[in-house]
């Protein structure tokens, strides 16, 4: 099943980072996917092309929104990226890739949320980061 990724997230282009939604059991999980163009507007004048890895976390903080904000009690609610606690990276991301996000929540309480983002290529674990999420009240 598909998903609009403009139904979930309120960002749009050049700021909106995932270009598919490929499930959401909303409150716990979300994935995603993001296929990587050269004509990226984060790729344009750099000789050696690489996503910025800020741009990795906010894919993923994207991801992790679509699980909360598909859930009845915060529809048409903002929210807000609350920070990283951890993040690893174990490779760049190129022109070419695609990219496979998953957010899963382990923890969502009145207005705060902390999830756990994996970003693969093809099986290749390239990242892994955790994240809070503030919930507009």
């Amino acid at each position: 099943m598909s998903f609009e990724v403009n139904n979930y997230i309120p960002q749009r282009y050049p700021f909106e980072m995932i270009d598919r939604i490929d499930e959401v059991v909303p409150g716990e999980r979300a994935s995603s996917t993001k296929l990587l163009s050269i004509n990226e507007w984060f790729f344009q004048n750099q000789e050696d092309p690489k996503m910025p890895r800020p741009i990795v976390i906010e894919a993923l903080a994207q991801t992790g929104v679509v699980s909360i904000l598909s859930m009845d009690e915060h529809k048409g609610k903002n929210v807000f990226f609350g920070g990283i606690k951890k993040a690893e990276f174990f490779d760049h991301f190129r022109p070419g890739d695609q990219l496979h996000l998953s957010v899963e929540l382990s923890k969502l309480k009145k207005n705060i949320g902390v999830g756990h983002g994996i970003v693969k290529r093809d099986d290749e674990v390239i990242c892994e980061a955790d994240l809070m999420f503030a919930i507009e009240s």
